[in-house]
């Protein structure tokens, strides 16, 4: 593992918190709970059959496992989600039957503080994820909007902090106004310093750098957003619009963009859009051989965090640490 995520696991067992793995089905799961559980990077909730987990080949001891289905909190949570959802037309009897899911019954966990945070998505979609952590949790105080972000850790790259980079949105907002991709960009710069506590440098990319090219729609949505990101938060490094080269690369920054805070050292790309962030990183990802974590989930009302359905056990180690670190942060606010 690299650097960044070898930090995040000794941050994690600085404070041990307690995380809920829904997919006590997947093996991936299983396998990365073991070595969770091993390292004493969290203290983990595991769902799903019971026996089916109890008897796996992994050694989960210290793990507590639920079966939703057979649960003395089945009924708790179902009368918690009726009283969040009733005014949507939820009856009890609906409640009763979203806790046979396990992403509901996870959440509902995070919600009623008997976990910290979920890490999930090896075996279900974006959607399905996101959609119950907006239905119980909703987004965090002043927060308009999720999204999400990747943070790449790029082996043997001089550009960003040491080859580490933030990639935001790669996994939820399809096609952001310039409002949503302004908040992306300020909410990725303050998850940059939760994660890191250092200096975020964000470069809101475009096919144009500074007016490089004729007006466009596109391009004038990513000046506008930089405006609106500068607006919101002047303390923070921002610029745009940029193309890549001039945000990452020294040499094509300073010729460019002569000037700019950002240009030739950005550790933050935000991208116009979900097809070219979501493009981007998986090309980085198999191209560079780069550690791809996330997608990590940002303004939500507590941590929730997907994972991409190729990942790797490895890769749900390093989110359940990040989802950790965030846990952390959010407690001492």
């Amino acid at each position: 593992m690299s650097a960044f995520i070898d930090a995040m696991l000794e941050r994690a067992k600085a404070s041990k918190q307690t995380i809920v793995l829904p997919e006590g089905d997947d093996e991936r799961t299983l396998a990365a709970a073991q070595e969770i559980l091993a390292g004493g990077i969290a203290d983990l909730v595991i769902l799903g059959n019971a026996e089916a987990i109890a008897g796996s080949a992994y050694n989960l001891e210290g793990a507590r496992i639920v079966d939703p289905a057979k649960s003395e909190d089945r009924q708790r949570y179902a009368e918690a989600f009726y009283e969040l959802r009733k005014h949507k037309g939820v009856t009890m009897e609906d409640a009763l039957a979203k806790m046979d899911d396990v992403i509901y019954f996870g959440t509902m966990m995070v919600k009623l503080g008997d976990a910290d945070g979920m890490t999930c998505g090896a075996c279900h979609a974006t959607s399905d994820v996101l959609r119950a952590a907006l239905q119980i949790l909703k987004t965090a105080p002043g927060v308009k909007a999720v999204s999400s972000f990747f943070v790449m850790a790029v082996p043997d790259c001089e550009y960003g902090d040491d080859g580490v980079f933030m990639f935001a949105d790669c996994g939820l907002e399809i096609q952001p106004d310039a409002e949503k991709l302004s908040q992306i960009a300020v909410n990725t710069g303050r998850s940059w310093q939760t994660i890191f506590g250092t200096e975020p440098r964000i470069a809101l990319l475009s096919h144009s750098t500074f007016k490089s090219t004729v007006a466009s729609a596109d391009r004038d949505k990513v000046i506008e957003a930089t405006r609106l990101a500068k607006e919101t938060a002047p303390e923070m490094l921002i610029d745009g619009e940029m193309q890549a080269d001039a945000a990452i690369v020294p040499s094509v920054g300073t010729s460019k963009a002569p000037g700019s805070p950002v240009a030739g050292k950005a550790n933050i790309l935000v991208f116009p859009d979900l097809d070219t962030g979501n493009i981007a990183y998986k090309l980085v990802q198999r191209l560079a051989k780069a550690e791809a974590y996330g997608p990590i989930t940002q303004g939500l009302a507590k941590p929730v965090n997907d994972l991409s359905r190729g990942a790797s056990a490895a890769d749900i180690v390093g989110v359940v640490a990040i989802t950790c670190v965030q846990c952390q942060a959010q407690k001492a606010q």
